[in-house]
């Protein structure tokens, strides 16, 4: 994503005085969100072109200058704040001054990995309040046999969220794997695996990446356990780099868990682990989620092995960082939803479950509705508080 970043400071404060793209706090909020910062300054001409603006109040004594340039400018002030230099309590302030004056604003300040979080959801807010351009998510091959509660309401689909679906014949797909073309990744795999069913993962990426030109897509679900008898392999790697370059793939041909992902993407800036719930302690309120496939980009570290079901191929074992996360789904005709924000407490390493595993802590309104009135089997597991953000965003569809 790309924002627009304003500044103000003080001549007073001349120790952090210099270029805003060389600005440490800047510089670590960008890498934390993945977000391209366009500076302008003290030039306040352009303010408000942007989607995204945001005035960085990099010191003390900066109120003044503030209330000269404000009558000019237009929209909600988001008053961003690295905590130094007295730049907090200017922000306050300020954002007092804005109230008494019947304008809207809020401050941004916190560790970079917080502030890089919420300009995402500020980034959803406003993407909710712009007309929004069709999406196109395709369906290679049907839905696996036991996703028996999975099938979805295209017309609500198509209302609400403005999606199309595409069917793909698995023919096609079989037909592009044939080929034997397989795409250079685009993330390190790290560990070396056996060449030819690297190779063969590989081709099914490529046949895939064909597949989203052809068609279009922005996302997409494959019915993938096919492939272990017709190229005796998977598309667990092929899913997790889709996954990791921003395009939401989901297994099993699993539809209502593909728009789910689809949501994260736009909500949190990833598509999140699509994973079975595999056991739950109501006593300790210990939750085992897993699957064989995760994408890169939510990892902090990886190796490989095979497919659990199968044993064979190449399956992805993943490190997710422990902290808070999100478990997230919506129902097929989009009228329920689950939000849950938890903490993942560990990865564990059980040779009877998939590959990628993680223990997340869930409380008895949680263990009620996996137990009573689950939406389906599969559910997202997204890195970061985000229900906030959910919630707006499906808000606001509902609404439209």
């Amino acid at each position: 994503m790309k924002i627009a970043i304003y500044s103000i400071s003080s001549a007073l404060h001349k120790e952090v005085a210099g270029e805003l793209r060389q600005d440490p706090f800047l510089n670590e909020v960008a890498a934390a969100g993945n977000i391209e910062m366009v500076f302008y300054g003290s030039d306040f001409s352009t303010y408000g072109r942007h989607p995204l603006s945001l005035i960085y109040i990099r010191t003390g004594g900066t109120e003044s200058a503030f209330c000269k340039i404000y009558p000019s400018l237009k929209g909600r002030f988001l008053l961003l704040t690295s905590g130094e230099s007295n730049s907090l309590a200017a922000s306050m302030e300020i954002l007092s001054y804005l109230h008494q004056q019947e304008r809207q604003g809020e401050i941004l300040h916190g560790k970079p990995s917080f502030v890089a979080q919420r300009i995402h959801q500020l980034e959803v807010v406003g993407q909710a309040e712009t007309p929004r351009r069709r999406h196109r998510l395709g369906i290679v091959g049907a839905p696996s046999d036991w996703l028996v509660a999975s099938d979805p309401d295209r017309r609500a689909l198509s209302r609400q969220l403005d999606l199309d679906l595409i069917e793909i014949p698995m023919y096609e797909f079989l037909s592009e794997i044939r080929k034997k073309e397989p795409v250079e990744p685009p993330v390190d795999l790290r560990e070396p695996w056996d060449p030819a069913t690297t190779r063969g993962a590989l081709e099914i990426y490529g046949a895939l990446k064909r597949l989203v030109a052809t068609h279009r897509l922005e996302g997409l679900t494959v019915r993938c356990f096919d492939l272990l008898t017709s190229v005796k392999n998977t598309g667990c790697l092929a899913l997790a780099l889709l996954n990791s370059e921003g395009i939401p793939a989901s297994c099993e041909g699993d539809i209502p868990s593909m728009v789910s992902m689809l949501i994260a993407q736009h909500v949190a800036g990833v598509s999140g682990f699509m994973a079975n719930p595999s056991r739950i302690d109501p006593d300790t309120g210990r939750m085992i989620f897993a699957h064989c496939t995760v994408p890169f980009n939510i990892l902090s570290g990886w190796r490989f092995d095979t497919h659990f079901e199968s044993g064979i191929g190449m399956a992805v074992k993943g490190i997710m960082p422990l902290g808070p996360v999100t478990i997230f789904k919506v129902s097929p005709d989009l009228r329920r939803r689950f939000i849950f924000e938890t903490m993942l407490t560990a990865n564990p390493d059980e040779p009877t479950l998939c590959r990628t595993q993680v223990e997340i802590e869930v409380d008895r309104k949680a263990v009620k509705y996996f137990m009573t009135d689950p939406i389906g089997n599969h559910h997202i597991i997204i890195p970061g508080h985000w229900k906030k953000a959910l919630k707006a965003y499906l808000d606001h569809d509902k609404a439209s």
